[in-house]
């Protein structure tokens, strides 16, 4: 735990119990990608007193901090990443799921020019998947 609180404390946040809690959860799994939904059942499981809203909170200020990735994959479904490196993602549809690509051949070819006084920062790929029908 001790690691955790010096990870929030190195974030600039200050590590009260319910963000070191919930950092915890978050980041003793290794890599994952999580909805505020599921983090929200994990803490209740696991008998940490905190709503939804001060989950959303703290994964807001956690992005904010540079320790996780938001992933918006499906109209207002958003996910939160533990691997803050450049990298895409496939989505299973209908099962809600989100899965690394491997660093590999993914390329993006013919950017559009940035609005004046802009730059591209990061470009995010998500891959939709699903089941394929039998024929």
């Amino acid at each position: 735990m001790a690691g955790i609180v010096g990870r929030v404390r190195e974030a600039g946040l200050r590590p009260t119990r319910q963000r070191v809690a919930l950092a915890d959860m978050l980041f003793a799994k290794g890599d994952r990608h999580i909805s505020a939904e599921e983090l929200h059942e994990e803490a209740v499981q696991a008998g940490v007193p905190v709503s939804l809203a001060t989950v959303y909170n703290t994964l807001h200020q956690f992005t904010e901090a540079g320790m996780l990735r938001i992933l918006a994959v499906e109209g207002a479904k958003t996910y939160f990443d533990t691997n803050t490196s450049d990298h895409h993602h496939f989505y299973v549809e209908g099962a809600n799921t989100v899965i690394d690509i491997a660093n590999g051949p993914v390329t993006v070819h013919n950017l559009p020019e940035p609005p004046e006084g802009m730059e591209i920062v990061n470009v995010d790929i998500v891959v939709r998947l699903r089941p394929k029908t039998a024929r």
